[in-house]
């Protein structure tokens, strides 16, 4: 008996194919090919959902290794982050993740905890699944391993900042004007002296932007600003009280307090709720990024949003225009964004 003919071990069961796929839905081959590809945009909605009924009913996977080796393709996007606890990560998954299903292709996420040995790590699993396409959100310490998976032809795109040496297209915030917006409403509201908090900026394009647009915004307002870079310890609440108390107590002067994204808005909140039992009668507060839970402390806390569903969404919209064969430079997309207003930027006479 020859090998092709050896019967299943029992309780086997053969692994549905492409062609059972068809069969059950009334369609070609060709038709689900293209449902897991990058043409499924070509497929009526009608026949989108057969398909998705017939794989459902014969529990199909499609062997993407396989699929590989036959024609190069595997339909998969990688993706590495830097913190996959951050809230602006999560938003931006999700995004990314829908728009990889709108494209007919699955999103391969790895998280390095902004370790960089973990991160070339990740680079080279995600090297050996052969995906076609890379989106990263990380300080980029491994730009020799980037350029060189680069210049291999691998597409790749950059969310949220830039990275020197790694020319590739990037997805993200305009800076300058969020930062615009949010200290323009701070001078309208009448605070005199403003104070932002970031991480470090060492490496993250994104926030060396966002100091400096607040430096030179309240320079044009002519306002009292300082910035006050605070390490993972120093964000502790206990310590930041120590700063924040100081800084309230060095002027008189109306203040507001600028976040930079929403984990120093957290840890913000926690530091001044240790001082102050009702805070936002003393120091106004403005933050970075919107979160659920920003409408829900005290009156409110303002927020300048980045629409960040939409901004993994774009990153995935551009990789898949650079396979679709879109050469030239690097291109960036900045996105806008929308001023909250709530109850912790309202000066309260007393």
């Amino acid at each position: 008996m020859t090998a092709s003919h050896l019967p299943e071990p029992a309780g086997a069961h053969r692994r549905p194919t492409i062609h059972d796929v068809a069969r059950d839905a009334g369609v070609s081959k060709t038709s689900v090919s293209r449902y897991f590809g990058c043409e499924r945009a070509l497929l009526s909605g009608t026949m989108v959902k057969r398909i998705e009924a017939a794989i459902e009913r014969l529990g199909f996977a499609p062997d993407r290794i396989a699929s590989s080796l036959r024609g190069g393709r595997t339909g998969l996007i990688g993706m590495v982050v830097a913190d996959m606890r951050n809230p602006y990560t999560v938003d931006m998954l999700h995004g990314a993740e829908l728009a990889c299903r709108e494209h007919g292709y699955s999103l391969l996420v790895c998280n390095t905890d902004n370790d960089d040995r973990l991160e070339r790590r990740h680079l080279d699993v995600l090297h050996g699944y052969s995906i076609e396409g890379l989106v990263i959100n990380t300080p980029g310490g491994n730009v020799p391993t980037l350029v060189a998976r680069r210049e291999a032809g691998l597409p790749m795109v950059l969310v949220d900042r830039h990275i020197d040496g790694l020319a590739c297209d990037m997805v993200g915030l305009d800076n300058e004007q969020a930062i615009t917006l949010g200290v323009s409403h701070l001078v309208d509201q009448g605070y005199q002296r403003l104070l932002m908090i970031t991480q470090p900026g060492a490496g993250i394009s994104s926030r060396k932007a966002r100091v400096r647009m607040f430096r030179h915004r309240a320079h044009e307002a002519d306002l009292s600003a300082e910035v006050h870079e605070a390490t993972e310890a120093a964000l502790d609440p206990s310590r930041l009280a120590v700063t924040l108390e100081q800084w309230l107590q060095a002027d008189e002067a109306p203040g507001a307090i600028v976040c930079a994204n929403a984990m120093v808005t957290l840890n913000v909140c926690h530091a001044l709720f240790k001082l102050y039992e009702a805070p936002f009668q003393h120091v106004g507060l403005l933050g970075i990024d919107d979160v659920p839970w920003c409408a829900l402390v005290g009156p409110g806390i303002t927020t300048v949003a980045q629409p960040v569903v939409d901004i993994g969404h774009g990153a995935i919209d551009m990789l898949m225009q650079r396979l679709g064969g879109t050469t030239g430079d690097p291109q960036a997309t900045l996105f806008s964004a929308h001023l909250n207003p709530r109850g912790s930027t309202i000066i309260r006479s007393s």
